[in-house]
């Protein structure tokens, strides 16, 4: 009985019998998301259609799985197996020497890529006119380039399968005569070649276990021995405290070297084509390391050297500003790296990427606020709009700014507590800077009596004209003294000037020295400053009587207010 048809009366059996197997089917993507998910998508209605590729037992169905397991029979000598990779009309001792001739050259001359190649059945198609033809690498030989060809057989109840090509394996036997012996044969003892450990020899061993930290202790060496050289030139050096914890070649800079001496000794070893993709990889994961690092170690040393330069302009919060946009830098080199070593082993990061997007607008979303005071704290810091010190008028929030943050600003109130403001909330205020003034302002009202006459009047206006033109401490050009207004019981006069001084303090000293001075000159004028006071009217008798006290009134004030004053 077909697997869909039991699957079928299996789900009609656990609900209904009447159910058909259209129903039956209908059920199940209904009570499975995830299968009505993959189901309602073209991709997985297309992999439905389609008769499942069958499966090569040696690994033949993708061009990677042709060339490693070529690559695998060949080292364990199983020439046989390995014979059967190449399309070529040769049979027995001759297929199998043909076998042996492709897997030296290989190792021998093919550049160790073999993560860049295909997994997948119909290949990566480099030529859209050859549809059926994969590309492994070129090799270099006396008479040119060679490609190393796969091709795709049609191999009957195997299904299509990838081969050698024929073309490149016509070509194999002239370029095996070119080779010459390895230099690892050549330098190093028989048993370290031909020992063998999980299939792996001897000296391969040694060089990952013993090699890496001798060439790695051999770069510290160096740098050791540069140092002492720049000891020896001190005198020609400018000194600074950080003078003997300089270092020439920091860690990051010697595994880069380390690595370039992998490289270079991959070129020059002639070591199996395995071996060789197993040093690049250890290689070039060494080498993204150390940039890795590296760049984090320069994103450091830019903060200090930021910080120092922000330090000597004052410029306040510039800390915190600096410590953000390290760590920002940081995890996106640390990501970066992260994706570099994902693309080189062939793992696609498109998913990755979306769903950090996702992940984003999630946190986004959820810390809106607390980035809506970051950001206010950076703009707050980056226009220098406040400063520690800075005495101001927030709302009403009187005091002095004692610390500039991301996420708020603290300020010391006149009754020496700490207010917290956040950053996104200063943001839409008026921020009003009391210290950052230049001058301030001399601006008092003088009340005089109403029966100060005009000369008294002109009297104190040059007085205290003369008065703030002579004081030190007033600006040039800025004092007006004006007579500006009858008041409901005064005569006023407006002063004004700016006046220097570094602080309120002392402005406060100025204007008392100046108040106590007006004052004097309005006695020796012979006026006095006016009270506010207020005149009562009691009329008595007919209309006409009072309507005439009422008209006699002003001149009886005055009579009385003259009175007062003799």
């Amino acid at each position: 009985m077909p697997g869909g048809k039991r699957a079928s009366m299996r789900v009609s059996s656990s609900f209904a019998r009447p159910i058909t197997r259209v129903g039956a089917l209908f059920l199940l993507l209904i009570s499975c998301p995830a299968i009505w998910s993959q189901a309602s998508t073209p991709k997985a209605e297309t992999a439905a259609v389609q008769p499942e590729v069958p499966k090569d037992t040696l690994g033949r169905n993708s061009p990677r799985g042709t060339v490693l397991s070529f690559l695998s029979a060949a080292r364990k000598n199983n020439d046989q197996v390995a014979a059967l990779y190449l399309n070529t009309r040769l049979r027995d001792e001759d297929a199998q020497t043909l076998a042996r001739q492709l897997a030296v050259v290989l190792d021998r001359r093919l550049p160790a890529r073999l993560n860049e190649l295909s997994d997948k059945p119909e290949g990566s198609i480099p030529n859209p006119l050859r549809p059926d033809e994969d590309l492994v690498g070129t090799i270099v030989t006396a008479h040119g380039s060679l490609d190393i060809l796969l091709e795709r057989v049609d191999r009957g109840k195997i299904g299509k399968i990838w081969l050698f090509s024929s073309k490149t394996l016509n070509s194999i036997p002239g370029v095996f005569d070119e080779l010459s012996p390895p230099l690892v044969e050549r330098f190093l003892p028989e048993f370290l070649i031909s020992t063998r450990v999980a299939t792996i020899p001897l000296f391969q061993w040694l060089a990952l276990l013993v090699g890496l930290p001798l060439l790695y202790f051999l770069t510290g060496l160096l740098n050791k021995l540069s140092g002492m050289l720049l000891l020896l030139l001190r005198s020609h050096v400018p000194r600074s405290p950080n003078f003997g914890n300089f270092q020439i070649l920091p860690p990051p800079i010697r595994l880069l070297l380390l690595a370039f001496a992998i490289r270079w000794l991959l070129a020059r070893a002639g070591i199996t084509l395995l071996a060789r993709q197993f040093w690049s990889t250890t290689a070039l994961s060494i080498a993204i390391a150390g940039s890795v690092w590296l760049l984090i170690l320069l994103n450091s040393w830019g903060e200090h050297y930021l910080l120092k330069r922000c330090r000597r302009r004052n410029l306040s919060g510039s800390a915190s500003v600096l410590r953000v946009l390290r760590r920002v830098i940081d995890v996106l080199v640390l990501f970066a790296g992260l994706l570099f070593t994902f693309y080189h082993f062939g793992v696609d990061p498109t998913a990755a990427l979306a769903g950090l997007g996702v992940g984003g607008i999630a946190v986004a979303l959820a810390a809106q606020k607390t980035l809506e005071n970051v950001v206010g704290g950076i703009s707050l810091i980056a226009d220098q709009a406040v400063r520690v010190g800075d005495t101001l008028k927030l709302g009403d929030i009187l005091g002095t700014v004692e610390d500039v943050g991301l996420r708020s600003i603290r300020i010391r109130t006149l009754d020496r507590t700490i207010v917290s403001v956040p950053n996104g909330q200063i943001a839409t205020m008026s921020i009003e800077i009391l210290s950052a003034r230049d001058k301030f302002w001399f601006h008092p009202l003088v009340s005089l009596r109403l029966d100060t006459t005009p000369a008294q009047i002109c009297s104190i206006v040059a007085g205290v004209r003369q008065l703030l033109a002579e004081h030190s401490s007033v600006e040039p050009n800025s004092e007006r003294v004006r007579f500006i207004r009858w008041g409901a019981y005064s005569l006023d006069v407006d002063i004004f000037a700016y006046t220097f001084a570094d602080d309120w303090n002392q402005f406060l000293a100025i204007q008392e020295q100046l108040l106590l001075r007006v004052m004097d000159t309005i006695q020796r004028a012979g006026a006095c400053i006016a009270l506010p006071s207020q005149t009562m009217y009691l009329a008595t008798g007919s209309t006409e009587t009072s309507t005439a006290a009422v008209a006699q009134a002003p001149h009886a004030v005055s009579k009385v207010r003259a009175a007062e004053s003799a």
